[in-house]
């Protein structure tokens, strides 16, 4: 079943259908305990974390895969009418990720849609294009919630197509399409090894985040800090949380400017774990002295050195230049529990650089 299109819902199941069933369901849902009452709109502590297994790892076409897999989970898509929020269903076994980053610079890039089919003996067993996803330990990602039919050896299909945001550098040579196909060994008992962390009831839906996992043989989906970002950092700022750190480039040839104009990045993340934040719209106004000197869209950019970001290539900045942020659209991706409250209401930002 394709769930972009239709989630499952189980309010037309029978209760007989249901029966088999309730007790895997009752300790699944065990793992989604009540939310925290009195959630800020901001990142808080979740309920729990969990850990994570790692069939295997394959490469192709400048592109690496891992295929990733945890308990199924609970989490929020962002919707034109708000926030909707995707409970587990009694079917979903694992909730699959897999993490796809350019081999050369690892920069996971957010922009490549994988594709994922799921084989038992040549039958099809579940076929979706997972959300990408917001996580604290995890950070970026794309996963969703499948279906399998219990222990058992599976063959998962994992396909990308191409980039649909600007890339620079090297990055831009990596146009290609890819497939990765893995061997998965399924079973509940080995599911059931993967760790599973309570917070404090006295710390949980307070302001704060859980680190970023270790993910060993995996990329981070960090930006730079500010420190060691590239350009001649101007100003930090925070939107629904968000922190935008604006920094200039002298040369803005790569970004399809040239040596002689500057170029004005703003890079978005989290706060606690600085993981990137795509798939939103930004626009810019950039005033002197009382007159505009640029107004625009800021474009989402991944580049090796300033990773992914939204700028514009602009005559000069000057100090004291006046820089508006608007936020058109808050980040798009889907959220684990601690970042659905967050990054969604995001005031525009007036800064001086």
């Amino acid at each position: 079943m394709h769930r972009r299109n239709a989630l499952r819902m189980i309010g037309g199941t029978s209760l007989v259908g249901l029966a088999g069933c309730t007790g895997l369901f009752e300790t699944r849902s065990a793992r989604a305990p009540p939310l925290p009452e009195n959630r800020p709109d901001a990142v808080y502590y979740p309920t729990h974390y969990e850990g994570m297994k790692m069939p295997g790892m394959k490469e192709q076409s400048g592109y690496k895969c891992a295929l990733t897999y945890s308990y199924a989970h609970r989490f929020w898509l962002m919707k034109p009418n708000g926030i909707t929020k995707v409970d587990i269903q009694p079917d979903d076994s694992v909730h699959l990720m897999p993490i796809v980053w350019d081999a050369e610079t690892g920069i996971i890039p957010p922009d490549i849609n994988p594709q994922v089919e799921i084989t038992r003996g040549g039958e099809s067993v579940d076929q979706f294009a997972p959300w990408p996803m917001l996580s604290q330990p995890m950070g970026f990602h794309f996963g969703d919630n499948a279906q399998l039919q219990g222990d058992g050896t599976y063959t998962v299909d994992v396909s990308i197509g191409g980039p649909s945001t600007r890339r620079t550098g090297s990055l831009a040579e990596n146009q290609g399409n890819a497939t990765f196909s893995f061997d998965f060994e399924f079973s509940e008992s080995a599911l059931n090894e993967i760790s599973y962390t309570d917070i404090p009831e006295d710390k949980e839906g307070t302001k704060g985040a859980v680190e970023l996992m270790d993910m060993q043989m995996l990329p981070s989906s960090q930006v730079p800090t500010p420190e060691a970002l590239s350009g001649d950092v101007r100003v930090t700022a925070t939107s629904g949380d968000a922190k935008f750190v604006v920094t200039v480039l002298d040369d803005a040839s790569r970004f399809g400017g040239d040596s002689n104009q500057r170029y004005l990045a703003v890079s978005p993340r989290t706060p606690h774990n600085r993981t990137m934040l795509p798939m939103m719209s930004l626009s810019g106004e950039l005033r002197r002295n009382g007159a505009s000197v640029f107004d625009g869209i800021l474009q989402a950019t991944i580049d090796p050195e300033l990773q992914y970001h939204y700028g514009a290539v602009v005559s000069d900045v000057q100090s004291g230049d006046e820089f508006t942020i608007t936020v058109e659209s808050p980040p798009q991706t889907a959220r684990h529990e601690g970042y659905e409250t967050a990054f969604v209401n995001m005031p525009e930002l007036q800064l001086s650089l």
